[in-house]
């Protein structure tokens, strides 16, 4: 795929020519044109050719596959056990979500197969193709099983991951980032539930309905992106023009569940998360993030003052390089985070204990062999698929494959009611 940072031409042809070519694998010459974020491709397949000409050319779910069992449910989608009914071979299979309040063809699952099938990568998940049910509204993604996911996985160890294998989960999670980046793919929901592993210890990233290419200049999308626990205080305080920084604050979340085997920031709402981030890593001021008073809501709230970060304290056995690491991945300023390029090359890999090799991982029972995998108290990824800019309704083409509580005077702010 040409990640190539240039507006689409505006032509329908263009767009069903560019739809119909990614479709088979090959990239055409010319770009196909702009979309509103709102729209999602007509009134019904029926009516709207190029939604039936990527449904229509897929093969039947009922004849190729045959479904074992309910794996887990999300804000998108449902995914199911599956097996090929000629190969044998086990998949997983993602029942795509269709709002009905919308018609037509959803653009966070139009991102999705976009992303995936133009992302090869050996830590993200792989996608197969896509297929069709009893109706052509009944859409799944067959994709590569893989046996846990890490939240599930981290809930049901009795004790967390020795520091070799979390640098070696670590290592693996930002090549795929850094991969990700240097793409201009923002994931925008990277969490440990979006994160699987199968048994030989290998990372798949899993989950893109909220992922989007980024532009440069950056333009506006929507801040109501990422699951709460792993949202960037830049995203909570309602900022718009954001890139790649928002993931890597995800990454240092997830860093600090994969020691802790606990979330760091388990908020109930906006306020709360910011509290719970504030009371750890201390309130920010013009020195640690200089553009904190332009942010939307940063006048909203008054401060009590916490000067500095907790981190050491409740990370007593990670050394001073995981210490400085796992700081600069939850640096209040977005400008200044490290990127997944230079996490990579930290010293905190190369000092003892080195990472482990992922084939000499512990091997743990499959959760989604037979069962349900457990639901967990954590929430939901926003359900936002429209990332509409105020100055502009429309977005590169590119692009769609691919409340307060009063009780706030706690743990270093309040609202200004």
């Amino acid at each position: 795929m040409d990640f190539k940072k240039s507006r689409w031409e505006s032509s329908p042809k263009l767009q069903k020519s560019k739809l119909k070519n990614d479709l088979k694998g090959s990239t055409p010459k010319t770009s196909p044109s702009l979309l509103s974020e709102n729209q999602t491709f007509g009134t019904s397949y029926s009516n709207d050719p190029l939604s039936y000409h990527l449904i229509s050319k897929c093969r039947s779910i009922n004849e190729h596959y045959e479904m074992l069992n309910k794996i887990e449910e999300g804000t998108y989608g449902v995914v199911y056990r599956a097996k090929n009914r000629n190969s044998g071979e086990i998949v997983a299979l993602k029942h795509l979500k269709i709002d009905k309040s919308y018609s037509g063809f959803p653009i966070t699952s139009l991102r999705e197969i976009y992303t995936l099938k133009n992302s090869k990568h050996p830590h993200l998940i792989n996608i197969r193709e896509i297929v069709v049910g009893n109706s052509i509204n009944s859409v799944y993604i067959v994709m590569d099983y893989v046996e846990h996911d890490l939240k599930v996985l981290i809930t049901n160890m009795p004790s967390a991951f020795l520091q070799s294998e979390i640098k070696t989960l670590m290592l693996q999670l930002l090549s795929a980032v850094e991969f990700l980046h240097k793409n201009h793919i923002i994931h925008r929901d990277l969490k440990t539930s979006n994160l699987l592993m199968n048994n030989s210890g290998q990372i798949k990233v899993a989950d893109f309905g909220l992922a989007r290419k980024y532009s440069s200049p950056l333009l506006p999308m929507t801040n109501i992106v990422v699951t709460l626990w792993y949202r960037a205080p830049e995203l909570l305080f309602g900022e718009t023009k954001y890139s790649t920084s928002v993931d890597m604050w995800s990454v240092g979340c997830i860093f600090a569940e994969l020691i802790d085997k606990e979330p760091l920031f388990p908020g109930t709402s906006e306020i709360s998360q910011i509290s719970k981030i504030f009371s750890l890593l201390g309130t920010p001021d013009k020195n640690t993030w200089p553009e904190f008073d332009l942010l939307p809501s940063s006048q909203l709230f008054s401060f009590k003052k916490q000067s500095h970060s907790k981190l050491r304290e409740k990370f007593l056995n990670l050394t001073q390089n995981g210490i400085d690491l796992l700081s600069k991945m939850l640096d209040f300023n977005p400008k200044t985070r490290i990127s997944a390029s230079e996490a990579l090359n930290h010293p905190y890999f190369r000092e003892s204990p080195y990472p482990k090799d992922p084939s000499l991982f512990p091997t743990w029972p499959s959760k989604s062999s037979g069962e349900i995998r457990k639901a967990y108290n954590s929430p939901s990824a926003p359900k936002h698929d429209d990332d509409v800019s105020p100055t502009s309704k429309q977005i590169v083409f590119s692009d769609i494959f691919e409340n307060a509580s009063k009780n706030t005077d706690k743990a270093g702010f309040k609202l200004r009611l």
